[in-house]
């Protein structure tokens, strides 16, 4: 990952921001030492990719799920309906 030093960032930015946005991230670091990481939006870190379904087959929902715990609701909060 490439590093820049701020006076860099501010002369560069627009170019930076582009190379951020195509999935190239960069550090900006003052006096050598990294202070903040510039990465798109959209670009999840490395290993923290989102899958939809991936516990499929192993979570079950029961059937009553939105009545679970109806009688101790009732008790504790009254029958008003």
């Amino acid at each position: 990952m490439q590093t820049v030093n701020i006076h860099e960032a501010k002369t560069h930015l627009s170019r930076l921001i582009e190379q951020a946005a195509r999935g190239e991230p960069f550090v900006i670091a003052k006096a050598g030492k990294p202070l903040v990481k510039v990465m798109a939006l959209h670009a999840p870190e490395a290993g923290q990719q989102r899958r939809l379904g991936f516990m499929a087959g192993q979570i079950a929902v029961p059937e009553d799920f939105d009545r679970m715990g109806s009688t101790e609701i009732e008790r504790l909060f009254g029958d008003e309906a």
